[in-house]
């Protein structure tokens, strides 16, 4: 939490008009970050008025099983309740932006699920992780193409007027071709090989490099199919259209520059393409897709449109 601890931080006095949780649940791990619902509209991503933050483990059904992806997601929002020195019957309202949510069956049976745990004036709101992505490096705005590469990876698009198309996510049973990958059903398992091979390949590796590169391919044609269905690049293929990158294999890494790879590889094909990295409170060490996660549900974030078609324009 940056140095705010037991709901230290100077926004903790003001929960009593009630609090807003907002989940980025993840297949490594799951975050919670509780807010005042009684906040002013920020004016950006990091003065946004932080109570407390939570992390806990794997909170993707599809990995470790509903049982244990629900336990997870209890319990870091009640820890980033206990932090922020209040309780379950201050939530106002819930946002679950969760891996692993990939079908309207999915998102009814975890609303179902978080009704019991909230009062029943609450409001609840549970989308796939790649929205609250999309929605963190458009300013909530739901427009565009997002390419999430970290524990698994996703391309995730949408239209100005709510279409919606996806490729990847598949997980490591449809999506990784070794065997090794069905003899453990922990996915950190593979995601902790990155940095070997990252490392391998900066060294001279011939073979980590030919992952690499393949890796960089994949990545690339699944936005490339996903902007192609949504015809988010305009009918000549040089519209310009923001693609959003999230996710430890897209982040660091200067030597093999991963996500500046896959960015030339769009380019030559969507040359339009605006890559945009979701920015990093310094104050709270928090990410802007978790706060999106909240923000995004409650439509705050309306109010920050005209504020990012201007940077849109500055950015390309």
């Amino acid at each position: 939490m940056g140095g705010y601890e037991n709901g230290d931080s100077p926004a903790a006095a003001a929960w009593e008009g009630g609090v807003i949780l907002g989940v980025d649940g993840g297949t490594t791990s799951t975050v919670c970050v509780c807010l005042p619902a009684a906040m002013p509209p920020p004016e950006a991503p990091g003065s946004v008025a932080v109570l407390s933050r939570a992390i806990a483990g794997c909170s993707n059904r599809n990995s470790v099983g509903e049982n244990a992806a629900l336990e997870t997601l209890e319990q870091v929002m009640m820890q980033a309740l206990t932090t922020a020195n209040t309780d379950r019957s201050a939530v106002v309202a819930v946002c679950l932006s969760v891996s692993g949510v990939n079908h309207p069956s999915d998102q009814q049976r975890m609303l179902d699920w978080i009704c019991n745990l909230f009062p029943g004036n609450a409001k609840f709101y549970v989308e796939n992780d790649a929205v609250a992505a999309l929605a963190s490096g458009t300013m909530g705005k739901l427009h565009g193409c997002v390419l999430i590469a970290g524990t698994g990876s996703i391309a995730y698009g949408v239209t100005e007027d709510g279409k919606v198309a996806r490729a990847a996510g598949a997980g490591p049973v449809l999506g990784d071709w070794g065997r090794w990958a069905y003899a453990d059903p922990s996915w950190a398992r593979i995601a902790a090989l990155v940095p070997v091979v990252v490392s391998a390949a900066e060294d001279g590796d011939k073979v980590a490099n030919t992952i690499l590169h393949d890796a960089v391919q994949e990545l690339a044609e699944s936005v490339v199919a996903v902007v192609r269905r949504l015809t988010l690049c305009g009918e000549d293929g040089k519209d310009q259209f923001p693609l959003v990158l999230v996710g430890g294999v897209l982040e660091g890494n200067k030597k093999w520059d991963i996500s500046g790879e896959v960015i030339k590889c769009i380019s030559k094909v969507f040359p339009g393409v605006c890559p945009i990295r979701p920015e990093v409170s310094m104050r709270t060490n928090i990410r802007c897709y978790e706060i999106f996660a909240i923000l995004w549900g409650l439509n705050i974030l309306r109010l920050w449109t005209v504020w990012w078609n201007l940077q849109l324009v500055r950015r390309c």
